[in-house]
C-alpha cells in the first residue's frame, strides 16, 4: 500500500485470517438471547455479527465497567441537547457506525435514521462484513 506521506500511516490491514466468529443468537422483537433447551442458541458467520452488532448498539458506551471503552454506542449523548433535527439525526447515524466498524469482522456500516418520535429512534443499518451483507433495524 501506497501512503500519500511518508509521516502519516497508512490504513492499519486487519488481520490476514480471523476465526470463524461465534455468538449468542439474538430475539431481535424481545430483545433477549435465544434459549433451546435451557442453553444459548450459538450461531456463527454473519448471523453471529449481526448479533454482536445489534447489542453493540443497544449497549451504552463507558456505562459499564466491565466493557471494553471500544465497546458500545454514543446514542445517549443526544438526549437533552439542543441539537436540530436533523443535527440529531445526523450524528446518531455516525455513533452507531463508529460503534460497528470497531470490530474486525464488520467492514462497513451505513446508518440511515428512519425516524425519530419523542424519545424512540428507528435506524436501519446495512454492514458490509468478512462474511457478506446484511441488514439490521434498530
Amino acid at each position: 500500500m501506497r501512503q500519500l506521506f511518508p509521516f502519516f500511516p497508512g490504513e492499519t490491514a486487519r488481520p490476514a485470517a480471523l476465526p470463524l466468529y461465534r455468538d449468542v443468537a439474538m430475539d431481535y422483537e424481545l430483545g433477549i438471547p435465544r434459549f433451546s433447551g435451557g442453553e444459548p442458541v450459538v450461531v456463527t458467520g454473519l448471523e453471529a455479527v449481526k448479533s454482536w452488532a445489534w447489542r453493540a448498539v443497544k449497549t451504552a458506551r463507558y456505562r459499564f465497567s466491565y466493557n471494553s471503552w471500544d465497546y458500545g454506542c454514543e446514542l445517549e449523548r443526544l438526549i437533552g441537547q439542543p441539537y436540530r433535527a436533523e443535527t440529531r439525526r445526523s450524528e446518531a447515524a455516525r455513533y452507531v457506525e463508529e460503534a460497528l466498524t470497531v470490530c474486525p469482522y464488520i467492514t462497513a456500516a451505513t446508518a440511515t435514521v428512519e425516524g425519530l418520535v419523542g424519545s424512540t429512534l428507528r435506524i436501519s443499518v446495512t454492514m458490509s462484513t468478512v462474511y457478506g451483507k446484511t441488514d439490521l433495524s434498530i
